[in-house]
């Protein structure tokens, strides 16, 4: 007989909901803090709440005027952002209908489209629900995963296009009030993604449990559609945004900075509204499904393996639901951990902005590891088994919290090596900064090299985590360190989102001909703010490679594969293609971004040379081409390395077999996460190298400085190449080694029974 747990089934019923609801509510707390700072000078507009007086600019600037152009800025740059994502999800839209259809058909051609019971996977003496029911509700989750991940983007890039005015105005009362108003907008996104995706998810299980009742192999085969449908959207949002995003800056910067010499977000230049637009669009709406994708798969992963495990067999429904819990617990800490930086902790001075952010890093991990102990405790038996490739294997309650834990620990590593790697505050930028005294070759060599020197630790880590947790759980101990990783995606989304909101921010005070002490407090909030986000990246790339490789687990146990042998050709060749093509995708998404930048340059060019009162103040840029080439060049660029992706594994599946497509899953994660590792780093050093300059804060950067120097200009020529390394193809790749892998679990039924065609001819 199993063992009882600590929490009964009716406890775990109430904990996961309300959990979810607490941090929905928190969000919407931070939501009513930030509406009360108004974005309008005008006495009786109180539709945005209450708002305290605002203080005049230390140059006595009219108040009412500045607030005026603040409104007219944010306006343009939330509807330049709202239009293109409605755009994408247009076409989103019809690719998740027709791969609906495709799951559907594949799935119920697996026994014919029988309605009849069929014998169970993992135990021939029981019979389990047919193959079409699974087809169905794969469906059905495959919807609802594709559009809550929708609604999550959506929901981020609303919140954040109404904060980045706000936090402007705010910088005038203080470099403080302004890093709470970017910070509690951060949570907003960060508190809705992890609260929803958990909300949905629990709702579904128990939706498709009234169906299934005690075919828990069934039911949750049929939730892996959830993470499929999750990923698949956050691809086309982090290529078509990545191109959005950085088609405007390369663009902007090329012509603006280099070529014309006018500040990074002058007015004058007429990329500038697209270039922050992009902000949103990239860094935001991608970001956020991408987050959200990774939290889906993992909790798919871990579930699959714990049905058919002694969870599932004995129908230990508290146990069956530990990922949900640690999840649940997860919104909890950081709910106490946003506190730190908003309540108990103040903001006065610029240097204390980086470590605030740190902090929330820092305090959320060490408190997750107290929840994950408490979960563990009063959620898992003492005892229990775990499927490993046809054995059950035991495993103490107390080893599978030792593999939530290094996961979790394993992503604050990453973290803080991302930030050693990236930060201008340390020696590897401040070297990049110091190679541009000799030009841009150098700039670009020192930053590579960076970018590869810095793959080393994460990889480290994550090898560590894989072998501990698989030491102890198997591959469900891989999936729960990645949830682990991802415990504290609330926190991590809100430091993350921060990032793009103070770059708005500091546009925004430019374009509305702030002072200069102003726009110094923006520069600040922005540069922590980059190195938040490539923490953010940091932590994406990593729970992706853990994601990636308990779904391959969990495929390889579906397919019903034994081993996996590297000496066999079949597995052989697929290796060789799946390390290929992280390269392929990545060359697709540069390729991209280059073209889509090559019209913006012109454009911008060609406004400048045939509207000569732009440069005077006199006449004003045409903004709209500009977000219309960025828009129009996304939306076609995103199809072709969107189909790559969603097609390898179908293709290889059907032709090859369930062999060659576990090698080519296994190339594309060992290549996979090398690549956006280093792009995403040597991109983030770029950016920071040319800031250091900019910023020109210690003695040994304005022997580099100041703007416009031959150094400078060779900075902003690295940070230019780095934008679609560190903003569109790196962040990408983790997606596609987590897609594919997942779309592979999907349609693994398939595969097994009616794959390897070619193989089959000869």
């Amino acid at each position: 007989m199993a063992e009882s747990t600590l929490l009964t089934d009716l406890g775990t019923q109430i904990i996961i909901p309300v959990c979810a609801l607490v941090g929905i509510a928190f969000a919407l707390l931070q939501w009513y803090f930030v509406a009360k700072v108004k974005v309008s000078s005008e006495k009786s507009d109180a539709k945005n709440g209450f708002s305290e007086p605002l203080i005049e600019e230390e140059d006595g600037v009219s108040d009412h005027a500045v607030v005026r152009k603040c409104a007219e800025i944010q306006a343009a740059i939330s509807e330049g952002s709202t239009s293109f994502l409605y755009t994408e999800y247009k076409y989103v839209g019809i690719f998740m209908v027709a791969f609906a259809v495709v799951i559907f058909v594949f799935l119920g051609s697996v026994e014919g489209f029988s309605t009849k019971p069929q014998t169970c996977t993992y135990d021939a003496t029981k019979l389990c629900k047919p193959a079409l029911a699974t087809a169905a509700f794969s469906t059905i989750s495959f919807i609802l995963g594709a559009v809550t991940s929708v609604i999550s983007g959506f929901l981020g890039m609303k919140i954040a296009t109404y904060a980045n005015a706000r936090t402007t105005l705010e910088a005038r009362k203080g470099v403080g009030k302004a890093f709470i108003v970017a910070f509690r907008s951060g949570a907003v996104m960060g508190f809705l993604l992890a609260a929803n995706g958990l909300l949905v998810l629990y709702i579904v299980i128990n939706l498709f449990k009234l169906y299934y009742g005690d075919d828990w192999e069934g039911l949750f085969e049929a939730i892996t559609g959830y993470g499929l449908g999750g990923s698949s959207m956050a691809l086309f949002g982090r290529v078509a945004g990545g191109i959005y995003t950085k088609a405007a800056d390369v663009g902007a910067d090329l012509v603006g900075k280099v070529e014309r010499n006018i500040p990074e977000d002058d007015p004058r230049n007429p990329a500038v509204i697209a270039d922050n637009v992009g902000d949103n669009v990239g860094d935001i709406a991608g970001m956020g499904s991408d987050l959200f994708g990774s939290y889906a798969e993992s909790s798919c992963a871990a579930l699959v393996v714990a049905s058919i495990s002694s969870f599932g067999i004995n129908h230990e429904f508290t146990a069956m639901l530990y990922p949900l819990l640690v999840s649940s617990v997860g919104i909890i800490v950081c709910l106490l951990t946003t506190l730190f930086a908003t309540d108990f902790f103040e903001v006065k001075e610029v240097d204390q902005i980086e470590p605030a952010l740190k902090k929330q890093l820092v305090i959320s991990t060490v408190l997750m590891t107290v929840g994950i102990a408490l979960v563990s405790w009063i959620a898992l038996p003492s005892s229990f088994t775990i499927f490993n490739f046809g054995v059950q294997k035991e495993v103490k309650s107390w080893q599978l919290f030792l593999c939530v834990a290094v996961g979790l620990w394993a992503g604050l590593i990453i973290g803080f090596v991302t930030e050693y790697y990236t930060s201008n505050a340390y020696s590897p930028v401040q070297d990049v900064a110091d190679s541009c005294r000799t030009g841009a070759a150098t700039n670009v060599i020192f930053g590579l090299a960076l970018g590869y020197k810095s793959v080393i630790i994460p990889i480290f880590a994550i090898a560590i985590s894989i072998f501990v947790s698989f030491s102890f759980a198997a591959m469900y101990g891989i999936a729960v360190a990645a949830l682990g990783m991802l415990s504290t995606i609330a926190t991590g989304l809100a430091i993350d989102a921060y990032g793009p909101i103070s770059d708005n921010a500091g546009g925004i005070a430019e374009m509305a001909g702030m002072s200069a002490v102003i726009r110094e407090r923006t520069d600040a909030l922005d540069a922590a703010g980059n190195t938040t986000a490539a923490i953010g990246k940091g932590f994406a790339i990593g729970s992706a490679a853990l994601v990636s490789l308990a779904l391959f687990g969990a495929f390889v146990s579906r397919a019903a594969i034994s081993k996996v042998d590297v000496l066999t050709p079949k597995v052989f060749i697929g290796l060789l293609v799946g390390a290929m093509l992280p390269y392929w995708f990545s060359a697709m998404t540069m390729k991209s971004v280059g073209s889509a930048a090559l019209k913006m340059v012109e454009e911008v060019r060609r406004q400048f040379n045939t509207m000569p009162g732009i440069m005077l103040g006199t006449q004003k840029p045409d903004y709209a081409t500009c977000v219309k080439i960025s828009t129009d060049a996304s939306i076609k660029e995103m199809i072709a390395p969107g189909a790559l992706v969603m097609l390898t594994p179908l293709i290889v599946g059907v032709f090859f077999g369930v062999e060659t497509l576990s090698g080519v899953l296994a190339g594309s994660l060992v290549s996979g996460v090398q690549i956006a590792i280093s792009a995403s780093n040597t991109g983030g050093a770029w950016d920071n190298a040319k800031k250091y300059i900019e910023a020109g804060a210690s003695e040994h950067a304005r022997t580099l400085g100041p703007k416009g120097s031959d150094a400078h200009k060779a900075a902003v020529i690295g940070d230019t190449v780095g934008d679609p390394l560190k903003d569109t193809s790196g962040p990408s790749l983790n997606i596609l080694i987590k897609l594919m892998a997942v779309e592979s679990l999907v349609f693994a039924p398939f595969f097994a029974t009616h794959g390897g065609l070619l193989f089959k001819l000869f």
